[in-house]
């Protein structure tokens, strides 16, 4: 069927409707007039693909990469979107989230953007995940689909990456194979029999190091890191401007991984203050990171266990995983009353249900700032900056 595709929605596709129903476009921009073709039917919605574009958008440019596109590699949806126009697209998403899910209104920050980091849109993902078949050879799966695409390389990764044997070899008996191009300037890689199991070291080194700033973090080689080489530490400088820590406070850096919150936390709030990180993974070495700070430690554990017992805090920074924190964990730190939280969110439907939980005990959202830390894909990473409600102060 021929339609025009109406606004982008949160998962890297555009809506369009016909036949009564709601579809969702990949490979499309808002207001161009394509040819679709479906390729799921669920009860309430469709999805299609954009196979032919009779009336193009402004914004559309060609994909750099030969394997973006329908029936193609799944990895990217906005390769046929100008970089300057993906983050258009992805402040309207955040915003609309916000909005609908948040109950936000968005008017009191303004126009929302999303940042561009440097780099620009190619060659920045220094950690790459590949599918492995069962002949052993690696690849990309196809959108919502098993398929593996077999590839000569990802422009999305590292010159180093790129450059490396994760694609010219074959990795018999392994369902997934990972390599992370550190600060070291070596590579490290994995194998996994699928990719939530377990993780083997397959070579390279098994400990690897990360430059924040001035500060160095030691974590394992499949530790949870940043993959944007420049969002690190940008994202730390906004969570300090947003938090604005004085000398003596009290601060919580929850899923705090190697630690890279509380180190900065720690420098802000000086001798006096105190930092107290929690995580549920060893992996980060967030101990042995915050070693040589006086005012930081490290708790080992889940953070809706681990909080309740501590107290009351100044400032809360928290980075939780792409479901987002929940209601139990927002309750708890709500109920620590912290004069500020600053969190950092990689997926803004599960930001926008936190924060209308924060509303529902007394914290509003107050700032946000976004950054495009995932160029040629639907994903971006927001820091939202939340205080009491003015008639909650005490």
């Amino acid at each position: 069927m021929i339609v025009t595709v109406e606004a982008v929605a949160h998962g890297g596709h555009c809506v369009a409707r016909a036949e009564g129903r709601v579809i969702f476009v990949r490979h499309a921009l808002p207001g161009e007039r394509v040819r679709l073709q479906i390729t799921d039917r669920k009860k309430n919605f469709w999805r299609a693909d954009a196979v032919e574009i009779l009336e193009p958008s402004p914004d559309r440019v060609a994909p750099p990469c030969e394997f973006a596109g329908p029936g193609k590699c799944g990895g990217c949806d906005f390769q046929h979107v100008d970089p300057a126009a993906q983050r258009r697209l992805k402040a309207q998403v955040l915003t609309e989230q916000l909005q609908r899910l948040g109950g936000v209104d968005t008017d009191a920050f303004g126009h929302i953007d999303v940042q561009e980091l440097p780099g620009g849109p190619l060659g920045w993902r220094t950690r790459m995940q590949y599918a492995v078949g069962r002949d052993g050879r690696p690849g990309l799966r196809g959108h919502r689909s098993h398929q593996l695409i077999h590839i000569d390389r990802c422009l999305l990764a590292t010159d180093r990456i790129q450059a490396s044997e994760a694609l010219k070899k074959t990795w018999d008996r392994a369902g997934a194979v990972g390599v992370v191009d550190s600060d070291d300037d070596k590579l490290a890689f994995y194998t996994q029999r699928s990719r939530t199991a377990k993780t083997y070291h397959a070579g390279g080194p098994k400990t690897i190091h990360q430059q924040v700033g001035g500060a160095e973090f030691e974590l394992d080689y499949d530790s949870f890191w940043q993959v944007h080489p420049a969002a690190a530490e940008t994202f730390a400088n906004t969570v300090i401007d947003l938090l604005e820590p004085q000398a003596g406070e009290s601060a919580w850096d929850l899923y705090a991984g190697a630690g890279v919150y509380a180190m900065a936390l720690a420098e802000e709030v000086g001798e006096e203050g105190r930092v107290i990180a929690v995580e549920s993974s060893k992996s980060g070495r967030g101990a042995t990171n915050l070693a040589e700070d006086t005012n930081a430690g490290m708790i080992y554990g889940d953070v809706a266990e681990t909080i309740p017992p501590l107290g009351s805090v100044d400032l809360v920074a928290l980075d939780p995983p792409r479901s987002g924190a929940g209601a139990d964990v927002v309750a708890h730190i709500a109920n620590a009353r912290p004069r500020a939280i600053a969190y950092v969110a990689c997926d803004p439907a599960a930001l926008a249900r936190d924060v209308r939980s924060f509303g529902e005990h007394g914290y509003e959202l107050v700032e946000v700032k976004a950054f495009d830390s995932f160029p040629m894909t639907h994903h971006f990473e927001t820091i939202a900056l939340l205080h009491p409600q003015a008639d909650q102060d005490s």
